[in-house]
C-alpha cells in the first residue's frame, strides 16, 4: 500500500493533532487513489469528488458508520481525538462535524504510523461504502452553475422617445 512507518516517540505520547495531521494526509491519498482507480472523472470533477470524502461532515458520518465497529484501543485514539482539537472550527463544519473529523484523521493516522496498514484498508473500504452512494448528489451539486455564472438576463428593448 504506502510506505513504513518507522516512529522513534512513543505514539501514546504523540498529541492526537499530530496523528490527525498523518491522517489527513493518509485519507487524502487512499481517496484520490481510489476515485482514479474506480472514475473516468476530469480533474477538476476529481477535486470535487475528494473534498466530498474528506470535508468534516463527510468525515463525521463516516466516522459513524466506524464507531460501532473500532477495538477498545481504537476507542480510545478516537475519543482522544475529538477531545484535542481547538474550539475554532472550519466555516463549513459545525463544532461536532469538526471533532469527529479530527478524531477521524487520528484513528487514521494511529493506525498507519503503527504499520497496521489492513485495518487502515478495512476501514478506508468501510468510509467509502458509507459515502460512495452520496457521491453523485455532491456531484450534481457541484455542477449547478451559480448566480454568477448564469447567463446574464436579456436586457430590456432600448426605447426612442
Amino acid at each position: 500500500m504506502l510506505w513504513e512507518a518507522k516512529p522513534e516517540i512513543d505514539l501514546r505520547e504523540q498529541s492526537p493533532v499530530a496523528l490527525a495531521f498523518v491522517g489527513d494526509g493518509i485519507l487524502e491519498a487512499l481517496v484520490r487513489t481510489r476515485l482514479v482507480e474506480r472514475t473516468r472523472l476530469a480533474p477538476s470533477r476529481l477535486h470535487a469528488a475528494a473534498v466530498h470524502f474528506v470535508c468534516a461532515k463527510s468525515q463525521c458520518i463516516a466516522l459513524e458508520h466506524l464507531e460501532p465497529l473500532l477495538t477498545q484501543e481504537e476507542q480510545n485514539v478516537v475519543r482522544r481525538g475529538k477531545n484535542a482539537t481547538k474550539a475554532a472550527v472550519a466555516k463549513h463544519a459545525t463544532p461536532r462535524e469538526y471533532r469527529a473529523s479530527t478524531a477521524l484523521e487520528a484513528l487514521f493516522g494511529w493506525l498507519y504510523l503503527r504499520n497496521q496498514k489492513q485495518r487502515v484498508e478495512e476501514l478506508f473500504e468501510l468510509v467509502w461504502e458509507s459515502l460512495s452512494p452520496s457521491l453523485g448528489d455532491a456531484l450534481a451539486k457541484k455542477s449547478k452553475p451559480a448566480k454568477s455564472d448564469a447567463a446574464p438576463a436579456a436586457a430590456p428593448p432600448h426605447r426612442q422617445p
